[in-house]
């Protein structure tokens, strides 16, 4: 099997990627969500009880615990931290040697830190996984960097860590096709869900609107591909036959850019697209033109011979993939009319007892794919020379395996959620050990859209602010619909929080989101910080002079707008109140507010208001304010494209790419160990030694 050091290298580099985004992502929105002056301030979060130190610490791990030692209240500790993250994120893109373990530590320590006090805006299931993913790099991260020019030595345990995240690929991607079926959503049976999906998600794009207008038959059959890319290719990851898990990958990456291209997903599907590194290796990444003679020249007879079980593997599991799409949604092809039909032909009874019978092998078939890997690493320890160097590896072996291992065994508490009796048939000392690291966010269960909403007509808040009680003006976002003439933005990497969690309050009533009624208290008192979440340029907010001295919110439903309506790209109806007209003293505003814990009245945590520390986050804040997050976002994916484009003209060889192996034509003065280690080399190293000679 080929080496993963250029996959590994590549996931590390997204990972850093990921990181920045989610961090400068973050920055931009602390003060309207986590200030002192914001919807749901963090100092709440972080109240000392009275215990010791480092029991504090285990119970709540967050770094924000030490920001009144540095002179600074929460929200300033958060912003502190989402800036280092952001620095430390942008160092370990752009510089290899800053691909280390510690430097992925202090990663998803300060983002667990920022997870710890993120409340409900930062529960996100996407969050986990970037806290899962960044703890996994900790282990992928090399502890030795090769000297330039020079490719490192292989570790025996170098491919341990990276299993994991072909394994979380798998969590990922095979629970979120389940859960759809196990949801029981009508949509999701009937296989019409993406004739919903496109105008109801949270944000869509531009091309959600030409998305949604397309044939029923083939919304139906991307159904039925999204259902075999989640939940059949999966189980391909462990497959031994390269060119399966190839497939497998470009699958995966199909299925994550259409996403990317018809919705707003912020750092989701760039994260699952970061995972799918884990299917590649160092030979299907490379591009050395000198392979490139090997390729060509027609395999010996044992080599073929050896590759035909591999054939024979490949084409029974496509003929298995063929078959059971065809038999289980009952695929036909209509030639008169062009089209393909297609109808779910199991209930869901018999999809349970699949599943039932299904959920425990899979669980065996990782146990077989790390086994083998363990194996290979034992191998690969065989071939360490000296005893030095031989005990030093069996250290670093015993110590990942061990991590790696308890890692996995941890994984399978969360991953067997979506199966109440294999759940329940777990071993209880995976069950302890997941209790007991459960707060760290090492492992997490996964299950995206797993109901379809907006099955009528996708249900949208809009507030509403007047000054008299009769004449309203509606408060529009930046980024959620609101106007039916404003066209759908575009805003990935970026994720506008609150914009997110307005989609989620319309699926219910405002009492199922208590940061609602805070969110109305904001905008009454005028608070520029979460006015900016709603507006960056607060001159474009209606009642930026003074503020509304009633606030209300009105429940609408949003269709797109059909192919021929000019200017329109939505149509709308209203439904109802959603949050009745209050004031500031409003009885019915202050028992809502008391109703939820939301008054708090405590004084803000002391600190050193005169701190140079503050003042230099003051300032920044002050500088950084005017630019929109994906503005902000989208020059610093330019400033690294430049700074790479400087690397690759000015280096004489760029320091973040590590070829496998590029010591085909040694230095003179390693001609002989050249010629001892590459024996197809033997002849051009002679002959340039000769000639040196000469």
């Amino acid at each position: 099997m080929a080496g993963s050091r250029l996959p590994r290298q590549l996931f590390l580099q997204g990972v850093a990627a990921v990181f920045l985004f989610a961090f400068a992502s973050l920055y931009t929105q602390i003060p309207g969500l986590y200030g002192t002056e914001g919807i749901l301030p963090a100092r709440r979060t972080l109240r000392p009880q009275g215990k010791g130190r480092w029991q504090q610490l285990w119970e709540i791990p967050t770094l924000l615990w030490e920001a009144p030692r540095l002179g600074l209240d929460t929200a300033q500790g958060l912003e502190l931290l989402s800036l280092l993250g952001t620095v430390l994120a942008l160092g370990a893109l752009l510089l290899r040697r800053l691909r280390h373990p510690v430097v992925y530590l202090l990663l998803w320590a300060t983002y667990l830190s920022a997870y710890q006090v993120g409340q409900v805006f930062l529960y996100f299931q996407w969050d986990s996984l970037l806290l899962e993913t960044g703890f996994l790099a900790v282990l992928v991260a090399p502890l030795r960097q090769p000297r330039q020019g020079r490719p490192a030595g292989a570790s025996p345990h170098e491919d341990l860590p990276f299993w994991l995240v072909r394994w979380l690929l798998f969590r990922l991607m095979f629970a979120s096709g389940v859960v759809k079926l196990t949801s029981r959503c009508p949509a999701w049976w009937g296989l019409t869900a993406l004739t919903y999906h496109y105008e109801t998600q949270c944000l869509p794009t531009p091309a959600s609107w030409f998305a949604h207008h397309l044939p029923v038959w083939l919304h139906k059959l991307s159904v039925v591909a999204t259902f075999l890319i989640e939940i059949a290719m999966p189980p391909l990851f462990f497959m031994p036959a390269r060119r399966l898990r190839l497939a497998a990958f470009y699958s995966q990456v199909l299925l994550q850019v259409l996403i990317i291209v018809t919705g707003n997903y912020n750092f989701f599907n760039l994260l699952t697209l970061v995972l799918t590194t884990a299917l590649l290796d160092d030979k299907h990444l490379a591009a050395e033109s000198g392979h490139s003679h090997r390729k060509k020249t027609p395999a010996s007879w044992p080599k073929a011979l050896l590759g035909l079980p591999a054939l024979l593997l490949e084409l029974t599991v496509a003929g298995l993939l063929s078959y059971g799409a065809v038999h289980c949604f009952g695929l036909e092809v209509d030639w008169e009319q062009y089209t393909v039909r297609s109808r779910t032909t199991f209930t869901f009874h018999q999809f349970s007892q699949w599943l039932k019978v299904v959920t425990l092998p899979t669980i065996w078939l990782g146990v077989a794919s790390l086994t083998w890997e363990l194996l290979r690493a034992l191998w690969r320890w065989t071939q360490v020379w000296g005893w030095l160097g031989k005990f030093c590896a069996a250290v670093q072996l015993f110590i990942f395996g061990i991590a790696t291992a308890a890692l996995f065994l941890i994984s399978l508490v969360p991953y067997s959620y979506m199966e109440p009796s294999t759940h329940g048939r777990l071993w209880t000392g995976a069950h302890r050990l997941f209790g007991a690291v459960e707060h760290l966010q090492l492992a997490s269960s996964y299950g995206l859209f797993r109901r379809m909403s907006g099955l009528g007509g996708r249900p949208e808040v809009v507030l509403e602010g007047s000054y008299d009680g009769h004449h309203w003006t509606e408060i529009e976002f930046m980024y959620k619909p609101g106007n039916v003439s404003r066209p759908p933005p575009v805003v990935v990497p970026h994720q506008p929080r609150l914009d997110w969690q307005m989609w989620f309050a319309a699926l219910g009533p405002h009492t199922h989101s208590p940061w609602f009624t805070s969110l109305v208290l904001c905008l009454l008192q005028g608070k520029e910080p979460v006015i900016r979440l709603i507006q960056n340029d607060v001159a474009r907010y209606p009642f930026h002079k003074q503020p509304p001295t009633y606030v209300r919110a009105q429940l609408y439903k949003y269709w797109f707008s059909q192919p021929g309506e000019q200017g329109r790209w939505w149509r709308r109806q209203w439904v109802e109140e959603f949050f009745p007209s209050v004031s500031l003293g409003d009885p019915v505003l202050d028992t809502l507010l008391r109703q939820f814990g939301l008054q708090d009245k405590s004084p803000p945590r002391a600190r050193s208001a005169s701190s140079a520390l503050a003042q230099a986050l003051h300032w920044l804040r002050s500088q950084l304010s005017p630019l929109e997050a994906p503005t902000l976002l989208w020059g610093l994916i330019l400033t690294v494209g430049a700074i790479r484009v400087m690397q690759a003209l000015l280096g004489p060889r760029p320091s973040w790419w590590s070829p496998p192996a590029r010591e085909e034509r040694p230095a003179p003065k390693d001609s002989a160990r050249g010629q001892a280690a590459s024996a197809p080399n033997s002849r051009s190293s002679s002959s340039q030694t000769s000639r040196r000679r000469k």
